[in-house]
């Protein structure tokens, strides 16, 4: 299938809304502002900043409500979608990012990371606990 894959570097403009759109499914939405710079006759000058809308689906959107907060960098990929809609006669088009992968953007920062801890029924659960070195890694 031929779908346009965008990835995208900013930074959180909103907390991320976290919602169940049905029996165990998961949407999470969130904006990220992008702010190009460029090193102008030895100036960094900023250009426009573009923000865009991005959702993430199921284990993904509870790991991101999880995670993420208002003003943090990050990295998204993900498919680029068109809404397309008609009110009154006018044809409008929005975009969005359907998310895949969604971290934050480490060249401002560090963080860790911790894995979600599995059920009995083998089903990863939105609790974490942090894994302590990297023997502990390999094994979970």
């Amino acid at each position: 299938m031929n779908e346009t894959q965008i990835t995208l570097t900013g930074w959180l403009g909103t907390d991320v809304t976290l919602r169940q759109v049905g029996e165990g499914q998961h949407v999470a939405s969130f904006r990220v502002a992008s702010t190009p710079s460029r090193l102008r006759d030895g100036q960094w000058v900023k250009g426009t900043t573009s923000w865009h809308t991005v959702k993430a689906w199921n284990r993904l959107a509870l790991h991101v409500a999880g995670s993420l907060h208002s003003g943090d960098p990050v990295l998204v990929h993900g498919r680029l979608v068109a809404d397309v809609w008609e009110r009154e006669g006018t044809s409008t088009t929005s975009w969005e990012v359907i998310a895949n992968a969604v971290g934050h953007d480490l060249s401002h920062g560090t963080t860790s990371f911790t894995k979600p801890v599995a059920v009995e029924a083998g089903v990863a659960d939105a609790q974490a606990v942090p894994v302590a070195d990297e023997t502990e890694r390999r094994a979970a």
